[in-house]
């Protein structure tokens, strides 16, 4: 996905991926990473990666925890990567109380991810098809404002472009930037 290629090559330092799935984002990090920390509530998701991990060109740690309790020393990363994940997140007040605690006040949040579109009749849709479709898509929500959930979460949206990708518009909308702690 060319999302992925826009957002993960601009991490660097000392490194948290936040939802981590299966793996998608490996092939974008750059050597710019000393190391990458992932974290996915999934070990199950984690074992379909097809990337060798001792083969990165940086350190590599794997933790299964959800976002809203990292098992992490704060003041620690200097990049936290979010792709596709906030939608999932069941409870974004403390994922991002925990990313703020983790993320070094000169850090920086990269994120790239669909939501809320900006076309009121593919909102109407959004919200009618979105509690159907946050059971049968994992907990997956179509409608979430994500500009509007970082800033209300203590950050400054530094950069933020948005554009809908082919395919169905509902799950088609994407935003991508990066956000400072203020």
């Amino acid at each position: 996905m060319k999302q992925r290629e826009k957002i993960i090559p601009l991490a660097s330092g000392n490194v948290l991926e936040i939802g981590i799935g299966s793996g998608l984002n490996l092939p974008y990090y750059s050597k710019n990473i000393k190391k990458l920390t992932a974290i996915d509530p999934s070990k199950e998701l984690w074992l379909r990666n097809k990337v060798n991990t001792q083969k990165l060109p940086f350190d590599f740690q794997f933790i299964v925890a959800e976002a809203e309790n990292l098992p992490l020393t704060s003041d620690s990363f200097d990049s936290i990567i979010i792709t596709y994940t906030l939608c999932t997140i069941p409870n974004l007040h403390s994922a991002f109380s925990e990313i703020k605690r983790v993320l070094k006040p000169t850090g920086k949040l990269l994120f790239c991810e669909h939501g809320k579109a900006p076309d009121d009749f593919v909102q109407k849709y959004q919200a009618l098809i979105n509690p159907f479709w946050k059971r049968i898509g994992g907990g997956c929500n179509l409608n979430r404002d994500i500009p509007t959930i970082i800033k209300a979460n203590g950050f400054t949206i530094q950069t933020l472009e948005t554009m809908y990708l082919p395919g169905w518009k509902p799950a088609s909308f994407n935003y991508w930037g990066i956000a400072t702690i203020k």
